[in-house]
């Protein structure tokens, strides 16, 4: 019989690799399939392994099989890559018992022929561990070819982001930003400030077995270090958000003063929307928008949770004219992205994104933002964010929008968010999280004024 989360796995890396959802929701998919919280986590964390180690594996799949991965069938690739993955990096499980496994998957899958295939790759895997053919670390870093083979290959990521970035940074915080994104993210959360403080989350957590830390540069963060918060009363409370601690930070840009009326125009989930609601005054308002109707739905939940009062939700498409006038004292654009800067929590999507995406992202990002600006009050604020660590989607929208746009000057982020630390903004003003700077999600946030 095979394990029930290596079947879950295989499903959930099917469903990404086919395009039908992405890593996350295939994951939630699964986990409704499995009774047992022990598979539903190991069934995750196969199939995010294989997600960050899949250029890597890839890479042993056609060393052993002397056969380029494309002239393999589809569902062979997926049993080879996490029955890879669990011989080089789940090792409390037998080889043999993963082997047997796999070629029962293939047979499962109805490629009983390739069985053989599949029992011979992975042998020989589990032989060479100790002396796995990869790219070794160049000796000299400004070899560019052997460092990008060892970048693309050894760290997994795809050849032309690798590129991107080696050239932009060189090789020394390239390879930092790749590890990075190879490596666990922790669970972080956000204390929900209208109904507690930091402190007495923690507190909180300490009692129901959770221990947390402050995070390093967000004022509400709590890193996880051991316990389970999402099964305890403080979650039921709504005592707290999951949210990572850089894009904590780009709520800050709104102020400690956003003013009367507010609109967060790309809002959900909802962590940004019920993090400034939070420091808005008795009659004030924010308006949260966002475009598609299940989107809507979460944010509807995330802002029922929080217990804002001060919360309207209208269903709204930025790259069009907004339905508003120009009444809002501050306006939140989080673009949608290519979620470049979020690799190490979303590692499928290096392997779907491709670098001609990014036109077209800024494009439609150039168009939202000059659609936000339409509806500032004069004398507002505008923040532009991403989540994204090219400047396609960030310096460069932001100069645009300022050569196109009359009426709209730069503000300094330190001038904007006085609670927010100077080591997260950059010589140009801008809110800028780089993993090999400050150990966080790359994330990007510029602030404008309406004269």
């Amino acid at each position: 019989m095979i394990g029930p989360a290596r079947v879950a796995a295989y499903d959930i890396l099917m469903a990404v690799s086919a395009g039908r959802a992405d890593l996350p929701s295939a994951i939630a998919l699964a986990r409704t399939a499995l009774r047992d919280e022990r598979d539903r986590a190991l069934a995750a964390e196969i199939a995010a392994g294989v997600q960050r180690w899949r250029g890597a594996l890839d890479h042993l799949i056609v060393q052993f099989s002397k056969r380029p991965v494309a002239r393999l069938d589809a569902e062979i690739v997926e049993i080879l890559r996490l029955s890879a993955y669990q011989l080089l990096y789940l090792t409390r499980v037998p080889a043999a018992a993963v082997v047997d496994d796999a070629v029962n998957l293939a047979k499962r899958a109805g490629k009983t022929s390739a069985s053989g295939l599949v029992n011979a790759v992975l042998r020989a895997v589990s032989r060479n561990r100790a002396a796995l053919p990869f790219p070794a670390r160049p000796v000299d870093a400004g070899d560019r070819d052997a460092a990008l083979e060892y970048l693309s290959v050894t760290l997994s990521h795809p050849r032309w982001l690798a590129a991107r970035w080696l050239d932009r940074l060189g090789f020394d915080a390239a390879e930092r930003w790749l590890q990075f994104n190879n490596s666990a993210a922790p669970l972080t959360l956000r204390a929900n400030r209208l109904r507690v403080t930091p402190e007495d989350l923690a507190a909180q957590l300490r009692a129901e077995q959770v221990d947390t830390a402050p995070g390093a540069f967000a004022p509400d963060a709590l890193i996880v270090q051991s316990g389970h918060p999402l099964r305890g009363a403080a979650l039921a409370q709504g005592l707290f958000v999951v949210q990572d601690e850089a894009s904590q930070l780009v709520a800050l840009l709104a102020g400690d003063d956003p003013g009367r009326r507010v609109l967060d125009a790309c809002a959900s989930p909802g962590g940004k929307t019920t993090a400034i609601a939070a420091r808005m005054g008795a009659g004030s308002l924010i308006v949260a928008c966002d475009v598609r109707g299940r989107r809507v739905d979460l944010l509807h939940r995330t802002v029922a949770a929080s217990g804002a009062q001060n919360v309207r939700i209208v269903q709204a498409d930025l790259l069009e004219p907004l339905p508003f006038s120009p009444i809002f004292d501050c306006v939140l654009v989080d673009a949608p992205c290519s979620g470049l800067g979020t690799l190490r929590r979303d590692p499928d999507i290096k392997w779907r994104r491709r670098e001609r995406d990014l036109a077209a992202l800024a494009d439609a990002q150039r168009q939202m933002l000059s659609n936000a600006a339409a509806v500032v009050a004069p004398g507002g604020r505008l923040v532009y964010a991403t989540c994204s660590s090219e400047p396609e989607e960030n310096e460069a929208v932001a100069d645009a929008f300022l050569r196109s746009t009359r009426g709209f000057e730069t503000v300094d982020a330190l001038e904007a968010a006085p609670r927010l630390p100077p080591a997260v903004v950059d010589a140009r003003g801008h809110l800028r999280t780089q993993p090999h700077v400050h150990g966080l999600e790359t994330f990007f946030g510029a602030v404008f004024r309406r004269a």
